[in-house]
Parts: C-alpha cells; sequence; structure tokens
C-alpha cells in the first residue's frame, strides 16, 4: 500500500525525536484506518479483530500532545480502499515493527520523564498492533490453506 510505504520512507528519513513520534503517530492513525476498513469490508473471517486493530489505532493516535504542535493531517485519511487485505496486512506489519524499533531508540535516549513516558505508551501500542496484525495475517493464511479460521 501506497501510504504505509509512504510512511515507512518517512520513517527512515527522520533526523530527530519530535519527526519519530510524529511518524509513529502517523503509523497508528494507519492502524486505526486499515482496520476500520477491514471491518467494514475485508474477509468476514478477520472482521471483529480488525474492529480491535481499528479501536487500538484509534487510542494511540488520539493525543499527540507531546509533540507540540500538531503533527499535521494524518496520511491516513487518504486512504479509500484496501484492495488486498494480506499485503496490506504485511506491510503494515513492517511499518509497526520498523516505527517500534524507532520508538526504542528514543526512550533509550529520552533525557525526560515525561517524553520517556509517552514513548513507553507508544511501544506499548504498535507492540498491541503488530499482535492483531499477526492474528490476523494467522487467520487469513489458515483460510487459504482450507483450515478452519
Amino acid at each position: 500500500m501506497h501510504l504505509i510505504k509512504a510512511t515507512r520512507h518517512a520513517l527512515v528519513e527522520c533526523s530527530s525525536v519530535r519527526e519519530i513520534l510524529a511518524e509513529a503517530w502517523q503509523a497508528q492513525a494507519l492502524v486505526e484506518a486499515v482496520g476500520r476498513h477491514l471491518a467494514e469490508s475485508g474477509p468476514q473471517l478477520v472482521r471483529p479483530e480488525a474492529m480491535a486493530l481499528s479501536e487500538v489505532g484509534g487510542r494511540a493516535c488520539r493525543s499527540p500532545e507531546h509533540l507540540g504542535p500538531s503533527p499535521g493531517a494524518a496520511r491516513a485519511a487518504r486512504l479509500t480502499d484496501v484492495q488486498d487485505p494480506r499485503c496490506a496486512l504485511v506491510d503494515l506489519a513492517g511499518l509497526l515493527v520498523e516505527a517500534g524499533v524507532a520508538l526504542v531508540l528514543v526512550a533509550v535516549t529520552a533525557d525526560q520523564q515525561g517524553l520517556y513516558w509517552h514513548v513507553l505508551e507508544a511501544i506499548d501500542a504498535m507492540d498491541e498492533s503488530e499482535d492483531r496484525v499477526t492474528a490476523m495475517l494467522r487467520r487469513l493464511a489458515v483460510h487459504e490453506h482450507g483450515g478452519a479460521a
């Protein structure tokens, strides 16, 4: 998916803590949007997990006040459809891993306690999102191979 790849690229290009946090926020906005689309029109077997994924993303990107001024409009707002659910979830899983690693590096170097705790919350949200994406991918794989999901 183009928006996920754009966010992965932007994350790689980050040169400051503020930029990393903004891209982590963008990643969670994508989690919410992809989850919402799959919950509404994705394969039936992943819809309940997709709704939960959307809720996790929504909670995680609700308040980026620690970023200072708003990080800007979420790229996810441009998401209109998820053509290939499996591909979108694989791309999203990659983004979540990369964002999680970047956040761990921020946490390790955080010199402000408030920032540290915000980053830990963001890492937890990335982990929970990744777990849900992995579960959805597993369900799709079992279904594709003729097993019960």
